[in-house]
C-alpha cells in the first residue's frame, strides 16, 4: 500500500490515539477509547484505509529536481 497520511496527520493520529487508550485505561472513558488502537496503527504505518477508499491523500507533493 502507498503512504497516504503526512507528517501533521501521522503524529495527531498518534496523539490521539494514545490519548484514548489511556483514558481507557484509566476507566475515564469505556471500553470504547481502546479504538485508539486504530489510529495509531494507521499513524505509526503512514497508511489510512479510509482515505485509500475516498482518495485523500494528505501527503506533501513529491519533490521534483
Amino acid at each position: 500500500m502507498k503512504v497516504n497520511e503526512g507528517g501533521f496527520d501521522r503524529i495527531a493520529r498518534i496523539v490521539v490515539g494514545l490519548v484514548l487508550i489511556v483514558l481507557a485505561l484509566t476507566g475515564t472513558v469505556g471500553l470504547w477509547g481502546y479504538i485508539g488502537v486504530v489510529p495509531v496503527l494507521t499513524g505509526l504505518v503512514g497508511v489510512c484505509p479510509l482515505y485509500s477508499l475516498i482518495g485523500v491523500n494528505t501527503c506533501s507533493a513529491p519533490r521534483r529536481d
